[in-house]
């Protein structure tokens, strides 16, 4: 099996033991209003993340024409969660545990994506930007909004 499979079979793996972890903390509540409020909605901001590494890691076993725009698209939305937790912007609920797996998952698929060591599609200017201001706006939705 080459590095490629390797890699993308990893990060599919940390993807589906993450958003199981993020699936068994979220708390659903008792009463049809509490469905419509904005702290029941927030707990699904973790989930997002590991659902975007998991999709960007099948994208990159199956060599899709779109791998790198969602490996960046994952990488971005991952490292900017902690940092703009740390920037004091809005108080993440992404467990400690989960910050530090997904801030090394999105290090190094922001590397593959910007990098292109397998050789498939570059990503352009534009695309690259594009996939920096999804990043923020998931972050901003499940955060701030």
């Amino acid at each position: 099996m080459d590095k490629r499979k390797i890699i993308s079979l990893l990060l599919l793996l940390i993807g589906v033991v993450l958003s199981v972890a993020f699936i068994l903390r979220i708390e659903f509540p008792q009463g049809f209003e509490a469905y419509f409020k904005r702290e029941y909605y927030n707990q699904f901001g973790p989930l997002a993340i590991s659902i975007e590494l998991f999709i960007a890691a099948y994208y990159f076993f199956i060599k899709h024409k779109k791998t790198n725009f969602a490996l960046a698209l994952f990488g971005f939305t991952a490292l900017l969660d902690p940092l703009l937790d740390q920037l004091g912007l809005f108080k993440s609920i992404v467990p400690l545990y989960g910050k530090i797996i997904l801030s090394i998952c999105g290090f190094l698929c922001i590397w593959l994506a910007f990098a292109n060591p397998f050789g498939l599609k570059r990503l352009s200017s534009v695309v690259a930007i594009l996939s920096l201001i999804l990043g923020i706006f998931v972050e901003l939705f499940f955060n701030y909004f």
